[in-house]
């Protein structure tokens, strides 16, 4: 499945970042390993309450710019990882 990601549905800002609301759409699909983008110049953060979540879940997370992010991902579709992501393709 893949979605359009509108932050600014639950007040995702660059600071402090994603928030766990982002992330429970992905949880509540069954996602087991989540992979998190920061921006093409890192800006945007990740919540601490958002970390506490998916590891409260028991997901595996992988933080990371943009590109190396995309990078991440499809190596882990390509080793049959399922992953889910948010990507944030800007600053």
């Amino acid at each position: 499945m893949v979605a359009r990601w509108n932050w600014s549905e639950t007040g995702t800002r660059h600071s402090p970042g994603v928030q766990p609301d982002d992330v429970q759409e992905l949880l509540s699909h069954g996602a087991k390993t989540v992979d998190l983008s920061r921006g093409m110049q890192p800006q945007l953060q990740v919540d601490a309450r958002t970390l506490g979540l998916l590891e409260e879940c028991g997901a595996t997370v992988h933080v990371a710019e943009t590109t190396e992010a995309v990078q991440i991902y499809n190596n882990l579709v390509t080793g049959g990882t399922a992953v889910a992501g948010l990507f944030h393709s800007t600053c």
